[in-house]
């Protein structure tokens, strides 16, 4: 492999950290029916926040954290998909 695509490829590969780095350091909000939970991009939930009402119905309760922690946890995901993809687009071959 010659310097120059070397070079590129480090390059690349510095960027797509500095990416990673960015989105772990973020957070995402998930609410769910008066829940509402945030998880930092690590996927660590960090807090929850309950509406009072909400805490009358166990099950119901239970249920919007679920969907909550979950809305978060795809919102990671998808963002992380979006932002990698840009690194990876034409590099099927390189497995990256």
């Amino acid at each position: 492999m010659n310097p120059g695509m070397l070079k590129k490829l480090k390059k690349m590969q510095d960027e797509m950290a500095a990416a990673q780095e960015r989105l772990e350091a973020k957070e995402y909000f998930g609410k769910a029916s008066g829940v509402t939970v945030i998880v930092q991009g690590t996927r660590q939930l960090i807090d929850v926040q309950i509406n009072g009402e909400m805490l009358e119905e166990k099950e119901m309760l239970q249920d919007a954290i679920l969907l909550a922690v979950n809305d978060a946890l795809k919102q990671i995901e998808e963002e992380q998909q979006q932002t990698m993809s840009q690194f990876t687009g034409g590099m099927g071959g390189f497995g990256f």
